[in-house]
């Protein structure tokens, strides 16, 4: 889900993680081949939720708000490192990840008719600093938002959110990950 397209390639899996290959990234999305991928969810010690709006550029999805940060591990790259890596390279900033749960999902962006189809590991960590240093090629803007605010926008707006945020956002919900307690035990 990053922006440079070409030379970059993802890993094909298969839906229990098995490499299969790798794709150039842009031809993967063209077939939507199953691919590792990664979501990252940052919070703040008053439990508000770092979003970020995807930058109007972007090949697909483009102005979408989802969570922190997102995009593909390379070949041989574990999950946390590649998070860390794209944290620094879209936020211009690094903090602790945990890797929490993975999920299968599809999602074809109407526009660019690109297709992800990604199993996604989702990475929480927290930050508390000021936030100065966003990569305008990747990040149109960023927020913090309550919980609470977000499910009334969610409700008020939900497409203007990237499918895959909505899932994994659901899927935290349901393990009870949403709370500032809950999250700081993973630490």
């Amino acid at each position: 889900m990053d922006q440079e397209i070409t030379e970059e390639y993802v890993v094909l899996v298969n839906r229990k993680g098995k490499v299969l290959g790798t794709e150039e990234k842009l031809a993967a999305h063209q077939k939507g081949v199953l691919h590792k991928a990664f979501s990252i969810f940052i919070f703040n010690d008053e439990g508000k939720m770092l979003l970020q709006q995807r930058a109007f550029t972007k090949y697909h999805f483009g102005g979408l708000w989802s969570n922190t940060c997102c995009s593909h591990q390379r070949l041989n790259e574990e999950t946390l490192a590649a998070g860390h890596r794209r944290l620094q390279e879209e936020l211009g900033f690094d903090t602790e990840l945990r890797e929490v749960f993975s999920f299968v999902y599809r999602a074809e962006d109407p526009e660019s008719k690109l297709i992800e189809h990604e199993l996604d590991t989702v990475l929480i960590g927290f930050y508390n600093e000021p936030l100065v240093n966003f990569n305008p090629i990747e990040v149109n803007a960023v927020k913090w938002i309550t919980i609470s605010d977000l499910y009334m926008s969610l409700t008020y707006d939900p497409k203007i959110y990237s499918y895959w945020f909505k899932t994994a956002l659901l899927e935290l919900k349901n393990r009870k990950l949403l709370g500032v307690q809950a999250l700081k035990e993973l630490f």
